[in-house]
């Protein structure tokens, strides 16, 4: 394969590979927020248990009680969404790694194939030098015994 076109597989294969890094980025910052989401509506219930738990120490009726015990309801409803976002948002955080790592080596694939082609021209070059340094010794040494 020719050079110009090595690179500009290699530039393609290269912007893949940063739009799924920026993916994989994506996906990780919304799994750590959603971590977050549990954490702080686990926090908020928390909080909300001590003020009942207070609250009962000095007497509560039945429907302030109800009211407390419905929204800690909400809030147990709210921490199971979450952690069915935090599943989901999982997942997705490891397909977008897969898919890094599988674009990753597709760069290193077309890189290792440049660099081979590299050689290649290299070697070519070396052996053209030598057989133009060669015709030139060659050409020196008859002018010289002729």
């Amino acid at each position: 394969m020719p050079m110009r076109q090595l690179n500009t597989l290699l530039k393609f294969e290269q912007d893949k590979e940063a739009t799924a890094a920026q993916k994989l980025q994506a996906a990780e910052l919304d799994y750590q927020q959603n971590l977050q989401r549990l954490t702080g509506v686990q926090d908020y219930r928390l909080e909300y248990m001590k003020r009942l738990s207070q609250r009962s120490l000095s007497g509560i009726d039945s429907a302030t009680y109800s009211h407390f015990h419905g929204f800690i309801a909400k809030l147990d409803h709210a921490a199971e969404q979450v952690q069915i976002a935090i599943k989901q948002a999982k997942s997705m955080l490891e397909l977008r790694k897969k898919q890094w790592l599988a674009q990753r080596q597709k760069v290193k694939a077309v890189e290792h194939l440049k660099e081979q082609q590299l050689k290649k021209v290299a070697v070519l070059a070396e052996k053209r030098e030598q057989k133009m340094f060669d015709e030139i010794a060659t050409q020196q040494f008859i002018r010289r015994n002729y």
